[in-house]
């Protein structure tokens, strides 16, 4: 019986797939379409950032060299464009091809333009290089860093006059003249080398850049004549080797500080050294970050007279905006944030006025994310933006106009809109400016003044439109962007309208969710669901914005005749409040598990679902909650496919497991009972594991540590191990559309398609 179903689920399956590749049904998907044919690439990006409030400047294909770039500055509202910088201006000497940059930065005059070229990647991002300084007015073009090797300069940045130019190499501060005229000069001298270095300067180790988003490491002083830099000790962290079998006969490692939950972190300090050399002064912050503690985020004062560094403690449920003295190191705390859970760290949380007194800071306090008006004179912050929804990001202060610009979505959780609120709050509830007949996802970038925007609009399944607007009205100008043979590649598939709908939960709480149903769909008959899940505090999944390969794959796996669907759990990140954050912690595993596995129930009772094919799919931290669905609810998933997962939470990181979880020593049990490894004897569906063996993230050991715990107790299972690839698993021609082929054929066989 089973074996003549999957015969005849599989023949439906073909049979909506349409023809193949290359002869492709504009209606139909097939995989090749999604991940090789370049039918659904977006068009290309205008690429812009505001140069002034109503200038674009941008890279331009170039009109006398071709294969090359100028620079041009490009008139906002007419799209009127202006060659700043020509190609030709862009030839090194004795070079017969123009410099092939990527990003570019204009001093105050646009006389002077720094240009980074042939980046490298540093884990996550391309943030080695070489750079180039050109003086537009002379014509001079000079590389920077002297005799370094190639592709080795991070975070280039000219001073604020321009005169000079500041760069980390190979893990050390150096200045140099932007002109060339002399060598460069070293700030600090402590750094080791890019390999196997454990001092670092003006950048960071592994785990402060992936869990603070922390790389450009050090910053001028507004008058230019110092710098303040961070320093990351790494020596007593633990280390951890990657072993790459794939680019030589013999082994490869890659050994680098990675400190897992209870481990000694980096030794992490700020100091402010002279920009013409000399000694560093380092900022009294009190406590040893080594043990009980991080310093994520430190900038200047508007009139370089103090730094504003941000101090957390170990548990990271207590943050001091603490104000140093750069000229003697000495420190007070301003004010705190504290929470019996966790607070965060906030890349916008900082933003003077200008008075240089002032600052907006960013809080939960009140029980929902909100933007403060705080001072270095010190004293409790006041709210800016009261009610009972959170913002989302700051995108703008507008000191003269008494505005603050920001995004949220109160009552919508799964949508994004732009605000403004005054200053100084006047009792009325913040000013949605985006218009009404725009709902789903919108994105601003905000000139200079606040006067015009670059806007960015989305829905589910609804490719991105970009387009410039005035803020005054919302009045469109003109589109920024070509997306039209995306958006009618789109518009011609066959699809099923996406259902929302909501899952009661404990505490009076709801989870959202979407859902995908056939083309064609026949309510009387019984589908198999594919439930896509995430669930952890980092990121959401339910959102009505346009999902890129993602949103295709799944509306493919709809066509072969699954509905596919996806809820974010208590603890995601979406705009609920303090309350839905933070009753996950200590409980990830648990209460997550739980959510997902309700809603799932919920899903069950509809007529056309049938619940003996009810299958689960994530990716690292969804890769986690599919293991812990198969192994702690196995009556409810017949399959599971988990990417690159974290089977036991005493093996991940300190900064991000101990944020949500605690410290091990002090929850060990919930730690545990979290953990998927814990329960991997309950395991009876069909478990496909994939995992990158070169992840410096989610590191390999982990699927390791289950594959022995599986086999010990005698559990079928599939295993994929992709040879020294990372924690995307996109290294290496054709891995991509392998791996969601894999995913494709596993699901098809374990959980047949279709209806019945």
């Amino acid at each position: 019986m089973a074996g003549r179903w999957f015969a005849v689920a599989a023949a439906w399956a073909v049979a909506c797939a349409g023809p193949a590749w290359g002869q492709a049904d504009p209606a139909r998907l097939t995989l090749d379409r999604i991940f090789v044919s370049g039918d659904f690439r977006p068009g290309g990006d205008h690429g812009g950032t505001w140069l002034d409030n109503a200038t674009f400047a941008r890279s331009d294909a170039s009109a006398t060299i071709k294969g090359f770039s100028d620079i041009v500055a490009e008139d906002a509202r007419t799209g009127a464009k202006k060659v700043l910088v020509p190609a030709e201006k862009m030839v090194p000497p004795g070079a017969k091809d123009p410099v092939r940059f990527g990003a570019f930065s204009f001093s105050n005059d646009r006389d002077t333009v720094l240009l980074s070229a042939d980046t490298r990647r540093v884990w996550r991002r391309d943030t080695r290089g070489d750079y180039w300084v050109l003086k537009v007015s002379s014509g001079k073009l000079h590389k920077l860093g002297g005799d370094a090797k190639p592709s080795t300069l991070q975070f280039a940045k000219l001073s604020p006059d321009a005169k000079t130019v500041g760069y980390v190499r190979e893990n050390n501060i150096w200045i140099e003249p932007a002109d060339g005229s002399a060598k460069p000069v070293r700030l600090t001298t402590d750094g080791a080398s890019l390999s196997g270095g454990e001092v670092i300067n003006g950048t960071f180790d592994w785990v402060y850049e992936e869990e603070f988003d922390c790389r450009d490491g050090w910053e001028w002083s507004p008058d230019g004549k110092s710098v303040a830099y961070w320093q990351v000790d790494t020596r007593g962290v633990p280390r951890f080797t990657l072993l790459n079998q794939t680019d030589g006969r013999y082994p490869n490692l890659n050994s680098f500080a990675y400190p897992k939950t209870g481990e000694r972190n980096s030794l992490c300090r700020v100091g402010v050294v002279p920009s013409a050399g000399g000694a560093t002064i380092w900022m009294k912050v009190p406590g040893d970050t080594r043990v009980d503690g991080y310093i994520p985020k430190m900038g200047f004062t508007p009139d370089g007279k103090g730094i504003v560094l941000q101090r957390m403690n170990r548990r990271q449920n207590r943050n001091d905006v603490t104000l140093a003295d750069p000229a003697t190191g000495e420190t007070r705390v301003l004010f705190s944030d504290s929470d019996e859970a966790w607070v965060d760290a906030h890349d916008d949380a900082v933003r003077f006025l200008a008075d240089g007194k002032r600052f907006i800071w960013v809080s939960e306090r009140d029980g929902w994310r909100h933007a403060y008006m705080a001072s270095l004179d010190g004293g409790e912050p006041s709210l800016v933006t009261p009610g009972d929804f959170d913002i989302k990001e700051i995108l703008k202060v507008d000191d003269d106009a008494g505005l603050l610009w920001f995004t949220a979505s109160p009552g919508k959780p799964t949508e994004q809109y732009l605000f403004r609120a005054p200053l100084k709050p006047d009792g009325k509830p913040p000013v949605r400016v985006t218009p009404p007949e725009a709902p789903g996802w919108n994105d601003y970038r905000i000139s200079e003044k606040g006067t015009l925007a670059s806007w960015t609009h989305s829905a589910f399944g609804v490719s991105p439109e970009h387009r410039l607007v005035d803020l005054e009205g919302h009045k469109v100008i003109r589109p920024l962007r070509d997306n039209s043979k995306l958006a009618s590649a789109i518009a011609a598939l066959a699809r099923s309208p996406v259902e929302w709908f909501k899952v009661p939960l404990p505490g009076g709480m709801e989870m959202d969710g979407w859902m995908i149903k056939p083309p064609g769909f026949d309510p009387a008959r019984k589908y198999p669901v594919l439930f896509h899940a995430y669930g952890e505090p980092a990121g959401q999944t339910v959102a009505d914005r346009w999902g890129g390969n993602n949103y295709l794959w799944h509306l493919y796996l709809a066509q072969q005749g699954y509905i596919v669907a996806s809820m974010d759990n208590r603890g995601t990140k979406t705009p609920k409040g303090r309350a839905w954050r933070k009753s996950v912690y200590r409980k990830i595993g648990q209460v997550t598990v739980a959510d997902q596995a309700a809603g799932a129930r919920e899903v069950a009772k509809r007529p056309y679902v049938d619940p003996a094919r009810m299958a689960a799919w994530g990716w690292s931290g969804g890769g986690s909650m599919t293991l812990n669905l198969m192994f702690q609810h196995p009556e409810l998933y017949a399959t599971g496919m988990s990417v690159a997962p974290v089977p036991d939470m005493s093996l991940y990181d300190t900064i991000y497991q101990e944020r949500y979880m605690g410290l091990p020593a002090d929850n060990a049990a919930d730690y545990k009972a979290g953990s998927p490894i814990t329960h991997a004897a309950k395991l009876r569906g069909n478990l496909l594991i994939v995992h990158g063996t070169g992840d410096d993230n989610v590191h390999y050991q982990g699927t390791e540590k289950l594959v022995n715990t599986l086999v010990a107790e005698g559990k079928d299972f599939t295993l994929m191990a992709y040879p020294n690839r990372s924690h995307s698993v996109n290294e290496g021609k054709g891995t991509t559309r392998h791996l969601y082929g894999l995913l494709t054929r596993y699901l098809q066989e374990k959980t047949p398609p279709g209806p019945r």
